[in-house]
């Protein structure tokens, strides 16, 4: 059975409004940290996006 690594990226909107996308792919334990950066930060509508290799989310 081959073992597949899922990768997870995020959109969300900045508290001053703007509309951003992760530039880079995270592992699921990277992703949590990421989306609790994220909350911290105050960001709103984040979105966890499951990708693929060499896929990334878009704001659009």
């Amino acid at each position: 059975m081959p073992i597949t690594m899922q990768s997870y990226s995020f959109t969300w909107t900045d508290p001053d409004g703007t509309r951003r996308a992760s530039a880079v792919a995270y592992d699921r334990t990277s992703a949590d940290r990421r989306r609790k950066e994220l909350e911290k930060a105050g960001a709103t509508d984040i979105n966890e996006v499951a990708v693929k290799p060499g896929e990334l989310p878009t704001t659009g």
